[in-house]
């Protein structure tokens, strides 16, 4: 029987990972309806505000829903949100037995699902591949219990360990297949952001340009308001999504009026110029924002390593050097004294991307 719920759980969890980007701040969840060993219904979270994975599989098993097995990702709920409470859906539908990988960390929930569910007589069984559905909702984890963004490194370098040139020129470091890699974790992170050098430099659209990609809130530190008018990050805010960081001491002022009023640029404001880490990720989750891709430079990479701020990240190595002590380093601006203090990654993986290889990590 174990082996046969990690069979129908795997599915479940492949069906997940298909709202990877469109659901959040909502977990990704899949499930499957079993009956007498012939899967009868699939469903997963197709995008936020929508019906629960639940509620496609047993639409789909329909009246062959009584008496079977269904298997799901994560706790089902037990309030109401956006949606109906899918364990009461559960209940409803005859379902005879519920397979369940974690449970929800939300207190709308936090056993309450499995509660009803007991109390209804059906069977449940807990912690099917839990690890595997702990992993692949990390964010949602993350951001449910401390309401900070997952924050996720991406950044370019060459072999010697540079992000651009002595001028600031960085097209490109990495390969056509590395950047199209990108465009997919713009995708999946909700916020993107950049430092003032980086949009001042590059003129960047921070957007996701794949197809059907959701664009990310695209988000600039930019303690003395810097950014020019007739930039992309101002000009292309049609989906209302672009946020600058900014001084107190900018409040407003004429730069700052005419942004919030003319293009719906959203602000935040914090004290002084020189901003912390940690204190720009507890704002930036106070708008709802789960999750954040931070694209540099410099000074933003250096802040996140320094403060010890990052969950993860993915670093693409280019097979070229600059050799030149002036060229702008990917990290610095903080001293260590012995090896045994230098902050090391976990949970390291390679990746090769054409004759680009890319270190995945996390903190």
């Amino acid at each position: 029987m174990v082996k046969l719920d990690e069979k129908y759980m795997k599915l479940a969890l492949e069906l997940a990972a298909l709202g990877e980007g469109n659901v959040n701040p909502n977990p990704m969840v899949g499930a499957v309806v079993v009956k007498d060993g012939e899967i009868i219904g699939r469903g997963y979270h197709k995008k936020y505000g929508g019906p629960h994975a639940e509620v496609f599989a047993l639409e789909e098993a329909e009246k062959e829903a009584k008496g079977a097995t269904i298997y799901v990702t994560l706790e089902p709920c037990s309030h109401y949100g956006k949606t109906p409470p899918c364990a009461e859906k559960i209940i409803k539908m005859g379902i005879k037995r519920c397979v369940i990988a974690t449970l929800d960390p939300n207190p709308l929930v936090a056993g309450k699902g499995v509660k009803l569910l007991k109390d209804a007589g059906i069977e449940v069984k807990i912690n099917i591949l839990k690890e595997e559905a702990l992993k692949q909702n990390v964010v949602f984890f993350k951001y449910i219990e401390k309401k900070i963004p997952y924050l996720f490194l991406k950044c370019a370098i060459t072999l010697d360990g540079k992000i651009a040139t002595e001028s600031g020129d960085s097209k490109w470091i990495s390969n056509e297949i590395s950047r199209a890699r990108v465009q997919e974790l713009r995708h999946k992170y909700m916020g993107i952001m950049v430092g003032i050098k980086t949009l001042l430099g590059d003129n960047p659209r921070l957007n996701a340009r794949i197809e059907g990609g959701n664009n990310p809130y695209r988000i600039v530190v930019d303690p003395s308001l810097k950014t020019p008018e007739d930039y992309n990050f101002i000009q292309n805010n049609e989906d209302n999504k672009s946020i600058i960081i900014t001084s107190k001491i900018n409040i407003g002022s004429g730069k700052h009026l005419k942004f919030e009023k003319d293009y719906n640029v959203k602000f935040i404001f914090l004290d002084g110029n020189r901003f912390l880490m940690t204190e720009i990720l507890k704002e930036i989750g106070e708008m709802g924002i789960d999750s954040i891709l931070l694209e540099g430079g410099n000074s933003m990479i250096s802040m996140a390593f320094k403060e010890r701020a990052l969950d993860g990240g993915q670093i693409f190595i280019a097979p070229k050097i600059t050799g030149d002590n002036n060229a702008i380093p990917f990290v610095g601006g903080f001293k260590i004294e012995n090896m045994k203090e230098s902050i090391e990654l976990k949970g390291v993986k390679f990746k090769v991307y054409g004759d680009n290889i890319a270190i995945e990590f996390n903190l």
